[in-house]
């Protein structure tokens, strides 16, 4: 592995050539014209380029929707390392800048300023930096109100509603319900100075909160492709009314938990509905929010310890995976560890104030669930062997570990 060449992550991004920009139109406006796009723009007027665009994260979509609310302009996106997998030469040609998912990596600050200050591009950043797994927000870096403030440019945020709607990253088929999206200036040129960081992350989370589900309800959005529900339990995996992990099951429009037989139907409208009895959560978010508090519970009474056997995947550069072979890891108190048994065996440790986050895959390119951890020039993709429905669960207990490790830094 040591022979292997790597991603050259300090290549200087370009501008779009001009002869790519008609292809992403010809990709792009089809899409969401079909779904009736409408775009509304607060506080943009007479905004220009270089600014920072930060967009929330639900779907493949996302990049067709921005494309729309950006136009005539064009932008330099900030794009994970398997989007590169054999299309590199096109994606650095239309303005694409690398990143491995949840490091934190110098170079990618030091590409975004050559954008904004030399290319005086857009730069377009998905800081959750994958799908959203239940169509809410997701954990954002605290380092975003740092950024702003070294790089000193308008902040705009593209809050979009109806994509995780119309693909579930659980469930790929795709719906055809109609798109909406907020473009809003929440930080003026002027303004930077006088904002502290804490001041800008504020203004940063409030303008990311979005909830599909109440979308969809709020706006009667009906979705009637009978298989609304299936995989929905591979985020929901604990049963909220026995409490048994792991052996929730979907189909069509049921969630069930085959432990206590409880079912419950998804309604056109994105609601809950249990066949027998009181529905815990009609809200799927309730739901999804209830099973974190359950983690949280493990973390603080010190059970929590997931463990399996493991295939493991390298992803180097973007010529695709190399295959390690078998693996073991852990995951409990002291965040993860992994060993690969290749012929020098490789250990990697995160520990929790490492990983703010995790990103996790549904039967990824189908091969199974899994979830990846990086350094600054691999990413291992994991696929756990034994354990059923268990990446979402080293989701939120990754999360929950850092939030509890980053309050006992601020304690005196």
């Amino acid at each position: 592995m040591d022979k292997i060449e790597r991603f050259d992550f300090e290549k200087l991004p370009k501008k779009e050539r001009i002869y790519l920009t008609p292809i992403a139109y010809l990709l792009s406006f089809p899409s969401v014209w079909r779904r009736r796009l409408k775009v509304t723009k607060v506080n943009m007027k007479g905004l220009k380029p270089p600014y920072i665009l930060l967009c929330t994260h639900h779907a493949f979509l996302d990049f067709k929707v921005t494309t729309a609310a950006i136009f005539p302009k064009r932008a330099n996106y900030i794009v994970a390392i398997d989007g590169f997998i054999n299309r590199e030469w096109l994606l650095r040609n239309v303005g694409a800048i690398g990143k491995r998912k949840f490091t934190n990596d110098i170079k990618l600050v030091k590409q975004i300023k050559y954008s904004l200050e030399e290319l005086k591009n857009i730069v377009a950043i998905y800081p959750e930096a994958r799908y959203s797994l239940i169509g809410t927000t997701a954990i954002l870096p605290t380092s975003l109100g740092k950024m702003v403030k070294l790089l000193k440019r308008p902040v705009v945020v593209l809050n979009m509603h109806g994509n995780y709607l119309s693909q579930p990253v659980w469930n790929l088929n795709k719906r055809k319900n109609r798109l909406a999206a907020d473009m809003t200036q929440i930080v003026t040129q002027s303004e930077i100075d006088a904002l502290t960081v804490d001041e800008i992350n504020d203004r940063i989370n409030n303008a990311f909160q979005y909830d599909e589900y109440q979308w969809q309800k709020d706006n009667n959005i009906r979705i009637t492709y009978k298989n609304r529900a299936k995989n929905l339990h591979k985020v929901l995996y604990q049963c909220p009314h026995c409490l048994t992990e792991h052996e929730m099951a979907s189909d069509k429009d049921l969630i069930w938990c085959n432990h206590c037989k409880k079912t419950y139907q998804m309604d056109v409208y994105g609601q809950l509905k249990a066949l027998e009895g009181t529905t815990e959560f009609p809200h799927i978010p309730d739901w999804y929010e209830f099973i974190r508090t359950q983690v949280r519970k493990q973390i603080e009474d010190g059970s929590y310890r997931i463990e399996d056997d493991v295939m493991v995947e390298s992803l180097p550069n973007s010529k695709g995976f190399i295959p390690l072979g078998k693996g073991h890891f852990v995951h409990d108190l002291n965040g993860f560890q992994l060993t690969i048994n290749t012929a020098e065996p490789i250990h990697l440790v995160k520990e929790p104030l490492s990983l703010y986050a995790l990103h996790i895959e549904y039967d990824y390119m189908s091969k199974g669930d899994c979830f990846d951890l990086s350094t600054l020039t691999d990413t291992y993709y994991i696929y756990p062997q034994n354990l059923n429905d268990v990446v979402t669960k080293l989701h939120f207990a990754t999360e929950e570990l850092y939030k509890i490790n980053k309050e006992k830094v601020k304690q005196p």
